[in-house]
């Protein structure tokens, strides 16, 4: 797999007075980036909130290198770089064309309904997998 893209236009309201589009809105970005992804391999939140289990976001380190602005279409590009017992690393940018816009990766948990870290079962294992990067060093 190379990556699941995720693409959609600025919208006015994400911009900041400086009118390009605000740090935090990123980090939303890359949200939807990594629910979209999950909902196209079958693990949307619902599923896995009905299997007892949540993904959460534990750390997130985000490397800002320029700016959106009104009028541009950004693509969000998702994978999973590393994958332990009960976390993965998702790596992630945030596009404009050619010119890279974000980087980050994340690191996202997974619990069980109570919150408590847990092992996930095969089968999510597996959804996940269909995520993995092929060249784990592209940001």
């Amino acid at each position: 797999m190379v990556a699941h893209r995720t693409r959609f236009p600025v919208r006015f309201n994400e911009l900041d007075p400086y009118d390009h589009v605000n740090h935090a809105v990123y980090v939303t970005w890359l949200e939807v980036g990594r629910v979209v992804a999950l909902d196209d391999i079958g693990l949307g939140l619902d599923t896995l909130k009905t299997d007892g289990y949540q993904f959460v976001v534990t750390a997130i380190d985000v490397r800002f290198r320029r700016a959106a602005t009104a009028g541009d279409v950004v693509e969000v590009v998702t994978g999973i770089a590393t994958f332990g017992r009960a976390s993965t690393v998702w790596r992630q940018r945030i596009e404009r064309g050619d010119d890279v816009l974000v980087t980050a990766d994340v690191t996202v948990g997974v619990t069980n309904a109570a919150g408590r870290p847990t092992k996930p079962p095969v089968h999510v294992m597996e959804g996940l997998r269909a995520l993995a990067l092929e060249d784990q060093t592209a940001t």
